[in-house]
């Protein structure tokens, strides 16, 4: 079976097994970043880096594992169980060990099958779109995401062009087999179209019952009076499933220039799932500033440290009151982004999901092997901050807002120190640095105390 981490690729060997499980990975796909290996939670590390010309037969192996298909004996409501669905995005043109990549791996095996992605320009437009390759793939049925690509300045206004398309051809489809219901004298089929209308807005209830009505209108012999409506039906049998709309982007577009637009579609109501890849920078074009870079970070139009805090993109989503938010990092709770994503998809509305990705413009002097590790300990000094704020929770008489960070714990100022952004400020602007790197401390520390607030409210 196939359990890899595909938006690294990493050269490694498996060297043990697990029962029936085996992690095989796409030896001369690798870009040799280490990520995969550095985060292997096994005890002797079943993941280690070797030299490509000594595993050469793995990509056999590999050509192999991908055309075995196995049913999930965890399902995905839990991080192991996740990793047995296949990913549908392989082989990204990303920068070796991106921090952007891993997460929308992630989403594409809950929801790939049955998902819109949007992508706005930048990172998450390029490496998703390195002609002649394409990493968007489909599994052995055939489904995958359907991606499209726009702009910076109207990222969000197309993505939601397409949420309403969806959303009129499957309204359209309810009413032709509504229409069906009425008319058929077949007994089956009339019960198969009651079904699905029973089960239109249940993510799994309109697959399995959208099987059944495909099934029996395809070995149904369609009276005069039911050909054209049954045509009609045939023609959108790609929306009997509920769709999953995804808009991907970074800071720069969801921020700064497509703020705008992405605001438009959080206060329209409109059931649409936005992941913000937050760099704290314009990455894709050269590292410039974006009102997501944080105080004393330096970058294009920054060189002498940003003199702003860093925006607070999740509040201001927040003060809508019903829309779902989310911030999360992935190596520092992986549980708590499945369950912030699992919970925005199920939310009938809008939601937003801020997360951090270390970026290679950071200059991690970790290293882009261990971006999962810059994760963890952002949040563990309190530079970044996980929380969740639910508004279903409010109808059940509950807070809505959950801290998931603990008190920050650690040396904040020495994690700055560890990124080149940050330290090579120190170089340039020594007297400045000191001022700047101590705001930037109180702004997260008021940051935590803020969520704190609404956490015990």
């Amino acid at each position: 079976m196939l359990l890899e981490d595909s938006d690294s690729l990493p050269r490694v060997f498996l060297k043990e097994t697990h029962g029936n499980v085996k992690i095989q990975v796409a030896a001369l796909d690798c870009t040799g970043c280490g990520s995969c290996a550095k985060v292997c939670p096994a005890p002797n590390k079943a993941l280690t880096m070797q030299p490509l010309d000594q595993h050469r037969d793995e990509a056999e192996k590999f050509e192999y594992a991908i055309k075995c298909t196995v049913k999930n004996p965890l399902g995905v409501s839990s991080v192991k169980g996740s990793q047995f669905q296949q990913p549908l995005i392989e082989f990204p043109g990303a920068c070796p060990g991106c921090g952007e990549t891993p997460y929308a791996k992630l989403i594409t095996q809950l929801f790939g099958d049955r998902m819109y992605v949007v992508t706005a320009t930048g990172c998450s437009q390029v490496w998703a779109t390195s002609f002649p390759s394409f990493p968007y793939t489909t599994n052995p049925k055939g489904r995958g995401p359907a991606v499209g690509g726009s702009l910076f300045e109207n990222n969000a206004e197309y993505g939601m062009g397409i949420w309403l398309s969806v959303e009129q051809q499957r309204q359209k489809l309810a009413l032709h087999v509504r229409e069906l219901a009425a008319i058929t004298e077949d007994k089956y089929l009339r019960s198969a179209c009651e079904e699905w209308l029973g089960n239109y807005d249940d993510t799994d209830g309109s697959r399995r019952t959208g099987e059944v009505l495909k099934a029996i209108i395809e070995a149904h012999t369609p009276e005069d009076n039911e050909k054209a409506i049954i045509s009609a039906v045939r023609e959108n049998f790609d929306h009997l499933a509920k769709k999953s709309v995804w808009f991907f982007g970074g800071d720069g577009w969801a921020y700064d220039i497509g703020y705008g637009g992405l605001d438009h579609v959080l206060a329209s109501g409109a059931n649409v799932n936005v992941l913000v890849f937050d760099t704290e920078v314009y990455s894709n074009t050269g590292g410039q500033a974006s009102k997501a870079t944080p105080t004393g970070a330096v970058a294009e139009f920054a060189e002498a440290g940003k003199r702003r805090k860093k925006k607070d993109l999740g509040m201001m989503a927040m003060s809508y009151g019903d829309v779902y938010v989310a911030q999360v990092a992935m190596g520092a709770n992986q549980s708590q982004f499945l369950k912030a994503v699992l919970e925005a998809e199920a939310y009938d509305g809008p939601s937003l999901i801020i997360a951090y990705a270390p970026c290679i413009n950071h200059g991690l002097r970790c290293g882009m092997s261990d971006v999962q590790g810059e994760m963890k300990r952002a949040v563990e000094v309190g530079y970044w901050q996980l929380y969740r704020y639910n508004p279903t929770l409010i109808q059940d008489g509950k807070n809505p807002f959950t801290l998931d960070s603990k008190e920050p714990a650690g040396d904040f100022q020495a994690f700055l120190r560890g990124e080149t952004r940050y330290a090579a400020l120190e170089r340039t602007f020594p007297s400045v640095a000191e001022t700047l790197f101590k705001r930037t401390e109180e702004e997260a520390k008021a940051r935590y105390a803020k969520y704190k607030a609404l956490a015990s409210a």
